[in-house]
């Protein structure tokens, strides 16, 4: 390999989230001169321009046919699309969850087709060999983490500072509502008398929705317009509707968040801070949902079922946080590999891949934001 040639990098995503995942890996190698990263959406060309927002006015953005007609060095997605290339390239898969839907922990298709497997956790390798997708032995296998949670334990984030670029006060107990996408989740259930009821009570509330839930498409939110439907109930200097595809500032808001099955819920457990679960049966079936996610959901939250109980169930979090705290702590050890670190793991996994040595570092944590960058990038997104 020419090791003077300039690397070519083509990241293929559905949605803005699915970027998120990459985002801190792209920061930290984007100032390498050796590397140049194009950006595709191929199972949507037209909305490349909303998917990559986040990737800098600078993203080189390519269409499928010019994708097709280029050489590059690596394809990488964090979902299991497959963009068709006309010359052989390095194809890296890094997923984008750790909430056990839709396959990916239990695949029935063969992942031998990737050159690399960037795996969050070794439960999720272990499943993938048990599932018969995998050789125990893959050389594509690698142990990375999760490179966007980094900023969860790593300081770049603080509750306060974002807190008040958001216009809330800090004073108050804030309240993230973290739906999943489907016709199935909480948010078709009983997002609207929830949130009606969290208004009434002395907290603040942010709402994040799953970029899918914003797609009208009956299969992804219902058919429900939920932006448009959720703003009115949000008109105060207490709430708000988040903007963001990264949800990592919005957990580090958070003193108690409220989900049905997604891997935020998850990711918040990284700061060991209460959670409360809305159990929907249907959701489980629909996602596809492995039951050991399940279970572990179910360890580390107050599971409730209709509006009157998750609101008690928020005022006791509130009222004793540490509740479950050692089972917290377990799942979170057990799902994220090494957090904090993931993303020079990446990096350095990606170098590898396109035969180049790894970038003097310029910075002790590569990918991440000073507090008050991070905080200003928000900002900006708001």
């Amino acid at each position: 390999m020419n090791l003077r040639r300039r690397r070519r990098i083509l990241v293929d995503a559905r949605t803005p989230v699915h970027y998120a995942m990459f985002a801190p890996v792209h920061r930290a190698m984007d100032d390498d001169d050796r590397v140049r990263f194009s950006f595709i959406a191929s199972d949507d060309p037209g909305q490349a321009g909303a998917i990559f927002r986040d990737a800098g006015d600078q993203a080189d953005v390519v269409g499928p046919l010019a994708a097709a007609l280029l050489k590059f060095d690596a394809y990488l997605t964090s979902d299991f699309t497959w963009t068709r290339l006309l010359h052989d390239t390095c194809r890296i898969q890094m997923f984008h969850g750790v909430g056990g839907k839709y396959g990916f922990d239990a695949p029935t298709e063969p992942l031998d087709a990737w050159h690399r497997l960037l795996f969050v956790n070794r439960r999720r390798l272990n499943n993938c060999i048990a599932a018969g997708a995998l050789a125990a032995d893959s050389p594509a296998i690698r142990l990375i983490g999760m490179p966007k949670v980094d900023c969860l334990v790593d300081g770049t984030l603080e509750r306060s500072a974002v807190l008040r670029v958001l216009g809330l006060s800090p004073d108050r107990p804030t309240i993230l509502y973290a739906p999943t996408w489907s016709p199935a989740s909480s948010l078709n259930l009983l997002g609207v008398p929830l949130l009606a009821r969290l208004r009434q009570l002395p907290v603040n509330v942010i709402v994040k929705l799953h970029d899918r839930s914003c797609d009208l498409r009956r299969q992804y939110s219902g058919g429900v317009d939920w932006p448009a439907t959720i703003r009115p109930l949000l008109a105060s200097d207490s709430a708000v509707l988040a903007s963001s595809a990264d949800i990592c500032p919005y957990l580090a808001a958070a003193d108690v968040m409220v989900t049905d099955h997604s891997s935020a819920g998850f990711e918040y457990l990284l700061l060991d801070r209460p959670l409360v679960r809305i159990h929907v049966p249907a959701l489980i079936t629909l996602a596809n949902i492995h039951q050991d996610y399940v279970r572990m959901l179910a360890e580390v939250s107050e599971s409730t079922t209709a509006v009157d109980d998750t609101i008690e169930a928020i005022e006791r979090a509130i009222a004793d946080p540490l509740a479950r705290s050692a089972a917290r702590r377990a799942v979170a050890a057990d799902l994220f590999h090494e957090p904090g670190s993931a993303t020079q793991r990446c990096v350095d996994a990606l170098y590898d891949a396109i035969g180049l040595s790894a970038a003097p570092r310029t910075r002790n944590e590569p990918g991440a934001r000073h507090p008050e960058t991070r905080t200003r990038e928000l900002a900006c997104r708001s």
